[in-house]
This record gives structure tokens, sequence and C-alpha cells, in this order.
């Protein structure tokens, strides 16, 4: 009886001292647990499913096993990793041969070893790196090194790969904190037994305290806003100085679907189903466009709006469609444009950014082709053009896939705006099935959208001003603004266009064309939204560009543009009879640069464009100030860097500097009277604490009786401060400079 309470005690005096072991055993587990979540998409499930029950069962095997039994602990854990692979895998031992005794089981066991491969290998190093970790995070400096190894895994996965990995860092910090905190408790136990004991009496005051802290910290990073950097690392800075984009290695990670954060460039791209939310200005130059005249350079058209954005319908073949291009080939339309005037605008594309674009970007529509990268070679880019459209469209995928042009040449034939003849005719197609095409909209748009277009068109009498003053009144009434207040939205509505209007009232390009497409195609005007670029920048006039200044080639915009990714733009076109597709521009603070008819020809784009202009001037100022700020604060960082890697690598060297200037005035017995009394502060914060009514000897005394291991260096500190500060002999600096190293030491003691 008396052997079986010795063995009882022993445990729980094994349990209460190794609850650090095991706490530390349970955190290495589900570190590596979050770490592994960077092979995700690269290992199979049940290859994560094998490693997580390996480390799952090691770490119960380590945290359950008592004490008496830990020399089994390595043995059981290889038993239960291959056990739980066996149930992953779902194993089945066959056998066909005709051996007999250990042949047999040998053919048994070989033929588990291929169904287990690989995930048994998989486990096994997981284990083996598991047990690594459980003997090396001896000490506080170990355990910052494998949490920061963890950390910096997990954020450079999650930088430059698809997966999300911001939860799995939050859960390592987490981890850390508790470790941390762990850790202090068990000095705190190891040093001072008697307080340990008296504290385990009040859990809750000891505990919640430390819960709560954590608590508050990680809800403080997970649920506050996000924020762009206020630095960028040098390595985007140049790059996006180039023109490139500093692209994730393994692709582009996914956009949560409820919208566009203001994490979001502009740029021109593709996914269009969900509009909404903000975006922060890019500046990097996209391509070069020498002109003869300004105009937008079009890309894509999309008809059907779903209540949340925009999608391309796959409809089969068009038939209209032409494929096998020539150079100089005529690029037909399939509508009549007899009351439409036309001028041919000439432009040579330079693209700089290298992404993949599924048109060529030019004035609308294009014509014909000079040619592409090679002014003397056959059109070989197997290009297609698309009438109904009016497309130049480049494979995006398919066997063979052609790099996208690095510059090209076309020819447009722009329709001039002559206002008379478009108030003459009809905004309609002749095929209905087009018609409905080109004015669908949701079964549950909110009727309060109709109501607002015939509102605003009662007064008009032809198509053109009913889709002139729908223009004026989005320009006039809405504020321009790339990052929308979306705290205004109050959920009545969950259609983009109805939010727009009567909730947020402000918004970027895609609020204000996809609001002009809905309300127009309400009152059966019809309307396609296309997106592209602003004409973009002409450079500065030097002073020998101002001796041969032409104002007839400034006024038609004759030039070469630079266009950014901030001039990625949208806006819509609507069909008038023998006219086509007319564009209209209903962005506040942007205006389309028409080619007026009559006697305003030449006439220069209209006052508001020259605010345009000046914002765009202002755009490229801010953006070369940007980035010339940029460089100097990368400069500063590297600076404060390399200051700080060499205060850390020369810090003793400093400190020895430091500690000679301070005490240079002080003598060997002011020196030992000093460091005695920054001993006491130490002890005063380890809990010995000595009274004011009591002299030093007294309480060292004191001391002693409560922590016996250290009586003899108290002692021997107590002679020598009392020597120098009673005795009258002086001590040599050799004497101080011994004490200075026992007090050091003493203080670890503690």
């Amino acid at each position: 009886m008396k052997n079986g309470m010795d063995r009882l005690n022993s445990l729980k005096a094994y349990a209460a001292f190794e609850w650090y072991g095991r706490i530390s055993r349970i955190i290495i587990i589900f570190s590596m647990i979050n770490s592994i979540a960077v092979f995700e998409n690269y290992w199979w499930e049940s290859t994560f499913i094998s490693i997580y029950m390996a480390l799952l069962l090691a770490g119960a095997v380590d945290v359950l096993l008592p004490a008496m039994r830990r020399r089994l602990r390595v043995p059981l854990q290889l038993l239960l990793v291959v056990v739980s692979t066996w149930i992953v895998v779902g194993a089945s031992p066959s056998f066909s041969g005709s051996e007999e005794g250990w042949r047999k089981i040998a053919a048994i066991l070989w033929s588990l070893l291929i169904q287990f491969h690989p995930y048994i290998w998989f486990s096994l190093a997981m284990l083996a790196m598991y047990w690594l970790f459980s003997l090396w995070t001896t000490s506080r400096v170990r355990l910052f090194g494998f949490v920061g190894a963890n950390l910096l895994v997990l954020t450079i996965a999650d930088s430059f790969t698809p997966i999300w990995l911001w939860d799995n860092v939050a859960w390592v910090v987490l981890l850390g904190l508790i470790w941390l905190a762990a850790g202090h408790l068990h000095h705190f136990q190891s040093h001072h037994p008697g307080s340990w004991k008296e504290l385990l009496h009040y859990p809750l005051q000891l505990f919640m305290p430390i819960a709560g802290v954590l608590a508050l910290l990680m809800a403080a990073g997970l649920f506050m806003p996000s924020i762009s950097p206020v630095l960028r690392d040098p390595y985007t800075i140049w790059k996006e100085s180039k023109g490139e984009k500093v692209n994730v290695f393994l692709g582009e990670k996914g956009s949560d679907p409820g919208g566009v954060t203001l994490d979001t460039s502009s740029g021109y791209g593709r996914d269009d189903d969900q509009l909404g939310g903000g975006f922060n200005f890019d500046y990097s130059p996209v391509m070069t466009v020498a002109s003869s005249h300004r105009s937008y350079w079009r890309g894509e058209t999309k008809s059907f709006y779903t209540g949340s954005g925009w999608l391309e319908l796959d409809e089969g073949a068009e038939p209209n469609n032409v494929n096998q291009l020539k150079k100089e080939q005529e690029l037909s339309l399939p509508y009549d444009r007899k009351l439409a005037d036309t001028i041919e605008v000439e432009q040579t594309v330079t693209m700089i950014r290298k992404d993949h674009y599924p048109v060529l970007f030019a004035a609308a529509p294009i014509n014909r082709i000079h040619w592409i990268n090679d002014p003397e070679a056959n059109l070989s880019y197997r290009l297609t053009w698309a009438p109904d459209d009016q497309e130049l469209r480049f494979p995006l995928q398919g066997r063979g896939r052609q790099p996208y042009p690095e510059s090209y040449s076309v020819v447009s034939t722009v329709p001039v705006l002559d206002e008379a003849k478009l108030r003459s005719t009809n905004a309609r197609l002749d095929s209905s099935n087009e018609q409905d095409h080109y004015t669908q909209l949701p079964d549950d748009l909110p009727d309060e959208i109709m109501l607002l277009a015939e509102d605003l068109t009662k007064n008009a009498t032809n198509d053109y001003d009913r889709a002139k003053m729908l223009e004026s009144y989005l320009r006039l009434n809405f504020v321009y603004t790339n990052e929308p207040d979306l705290g205004k939205l109050t959920g009545e509505s969950d259609d983009f266009v109805a939010q727009f209007l009567f909730e947020i009232q402000e918004g970027y390009c895609d609020y204000f064309s996809t609001a002009m497409a809905v309300l127009a195609r309400s009152i059966d005007l019809p309307t396609r939204w296309v997106k592209g670029f602003a004409p973009g920048a002409l450079p500065a006039l030097g002073a020998e560009a101002a001796d041969r200044f032409d104002i007839d080639t400034f006024l038609q915009g004759e030039g070469t543009y630079t266009v950014r990714n901030s001039d990625a733009h949208s806006w819509v076109e609507i069909y008038f009879e023998g006219y086509g597709w007319v564009s209209f521009e209903p962005t506040a603070g942007f205006s389309f640069p028409y080619t007026i008819a009559g006697e305003d020809a030449a006439a220069p784009t209209p006052e508001v464009e020259e605010d345009t202009d000046e914002a765009v001037k202002a755009a490229a100022a801010e953006k070369t100030d940007v980035s010339y700020k940029g460089f100097y604060m990368a400069g500063i960082s590297l600076l404060v860097l390399s200051l700080a890697a060499g205060l850390i690598m020369r810090r003793q060297a400093l400190k020895a500097a430091w500690l000679r200037f301070r005490f240079r005035s002080y003598t060997a017995n002011d020196r030992i009277v000093w460091e005695t009394e920054r001993l006491l502060r130490v002890c005063r914060r380890k809990g010995l604490k000595r009274s004011e009514h009591e002299t030093l000897r007294e309480a060292v005394q004191r001391f002693a009786q409560h922590r016996t291991g250290i009586r003899s260096e108290l002692t021997e500190v107590l002679n020598e401060f009392e020597r120098a500060k009673y005795s009258g002999a002086e001590a040599t600096p050799e004497e101080a400079e011994q004490f200075v190293h026992k007090v050091k030491q003493f203080i670890s003691l503690l």
C-alpha cells in the first residue's frame, strides 16, 4: 500500500513539474500542422490526413504516457504512425505466392509497404522533425527561433503563392505567445516553488489575466481594418519603375466574392461579374500609343448584366467572326453606317507590360491591321475579328499559344459625332433578338431604377437626347472616388446599380458606366458595357518641340501617349440606326475625345477634358513624386537596417565602451556599491524585497533562509559590499571587475 502511494505521489510530482514539457510538445505539433498548410494543392488529401494523425498520436503519447513508461515512447509512436497510415490508406495484406514461413511474412510486409508508399515516408519524416524540434527547443532563444522559422515560412508562402495563410500566421503567433507565457510560469515555478504553490490556490486570478491579454491581442490583430503599406520593398519599387508587374510565383490569389477591397490596384482586369469595392491607383505604364488622333483605346465589351456585374456569355459559334486575317485586310462591320462620316486613326501600339490580354487595344472600330511585331513580316498571329463586338481577339489558351504582341500597327475608322443626324434617327437594332439581347435586365431589377430613367428622360423628344440626359445626370450628380464608402450600404437592395444610385452615390468608372447601361436599357435603348483605357498622357513639350509646334496637330491630339494602369476605364455604347455604336461617357471628370462634325471638327476637346488633362498631369507628377519618395524611403530603410545590424554585431564592444564612459568617475569602491544596489533592484523584481527597517545584512540573512541554494553567493556579495562601504580600504580595479562578474553570475541564478 505504501509503495502504491509513493508511486502515485511521484507521478503527481512528475506531472506537476513536466507540464511545461507537455505544453511545449502540444504547441510544436500544432505549429507544424499550421506550417504544413504551405503544401496545399501540392499534396493529396490522404497525405495531409496521415501526417495530421501521425503528429496528433505522437503528441498524445508524449502527454499521456506515464513517467515510468517513457522508454516505450519511441516504439509506441512508430507503431501508431504505421497503424494510422494503414487506416488512412486502407491497406490490406495480399499474398499470391507459394512461399512459407518467414518468406511469406516478408512478402506480406512488402505488399503492405508498397501500399503505404508514399504516405508512410511523409508521416515518418514529420515524426522525425517533431522529435528534433522537441529536443531542440529547450531555451527561450530557441523557442523564438522555432516560432520565427514558422512565421517566415508562412509569410513567404502567403506572399508568393496563391494560398491564403494569414489565419495560419495568426494561430502560430497565438501559440508562440502561449508558449512564452508558459515558459515564464515554468521559470517562476523552478525558482520560487513555495510561491508557485501559493499561486496555484488561486488559478482564476493567475490564468484569467493571461487569457484576457492573449485574447485582446489576437482580436486586435484579426479585426483591425487592413490598410495599404506605407513602405514597399525595394524590389517591388524597382520592378514597377520599369513598368513590370511583381507577380506571385504560382498565380494570383482569388479575391473575396463579396467584392473588391482596397488591396486591389487599378488595371485592366478580366473578371467583371462582381463589381464594386475600391482600389488603389497603380501608375505603372502599360503601353505607348503613337496615334494620329486622341482616343479611348477600346478593349472588350460585355452585354449580360447579372445585378452584380457583367458576364460574357458563350453563345456558341458566331457566324460573322473572321479568322486567318491578313495584313491590310478590311475588317467589315455587320451594320450600316450610312449616316456617319468617319475619319481614319493611325495607331502604333508598343506594349511595356508583359501581360497577356484577350484583345488588341485600339480606337474603335479597327478597320485594318498594318503589321504585328515586324512591319516586313507576314501576319503569323492567329487573330479573330468579331464584328458584332468590334473586337480584334487574341487567343488566350489552346495548343501553341503565342505570346502577346510586343508591338502592332492598326488603322481605325472612327465615326464623327454629328448630333443633328443622331437626333434624327432611332436607337434600335434591326433584329428583335439583338434588340432583346442589348436591352436585357435581371427579372428582379428594382422598379425604382426604371422609374428614375423614365423621369429623367420624360422631356426628351428623341433617343439621342434621352441618352445624353442620362449621361449628364450621372456626371453632374454623383462623385468620382476610387474609395467609395461602403458603410453607406443599407442592405435594402442587392443590385449593384441600385446601391450606387440610391445609397452610396459615389464611385469610379465601373459604377457610372454600369448605371448608365442599366438606366438606358430600362427605357429600351440597346446598350453594351465597354472597357479599355482612357487616352493616357502626352509627354511635356521641350524647347525644341515647342519650335516645331503645330496647332492643328495639337488640336486633333496627334502624339505618343503613355497609357498607365491608372488609365484603365469603362464606358458605354448605344446603337443608333444608320450610325452604329456610339460611345457615351457618364463618369464624372472624364470626357470622350469625339471628333465633332462641321466647323468644330478640329476643335479642342471640351473644358472638362482640360480638367482631365490637368488631372492626368497631376497624377503623373504625383506618381513621379511617389516613386522618388519610395526610393528615398527604401534607401533610408536600408541604411537604418545596416546600422542596426552593425550595432547588434558590435553590441558587446559598445556595451563595454558605454560602461567605461558611465563609470569613468567612479572609484572601485563606488562601482562595488553601485553593483550591489543594482543587485538589490533585481532581487526586488524576483520577489526578494528588502524592507525599509532592515539593514543589508539582515535582509541577506532573511533571503538566505528562503533561498538556501544561493546562501554562499549572498554572503560573498555582502562581505564585499561592507568592505567597500565601511572599511576605508580602497579596492583595486581588478577586484571591482571581479565583483561585477560575480554579480552577473548571481543574477543568472535568481
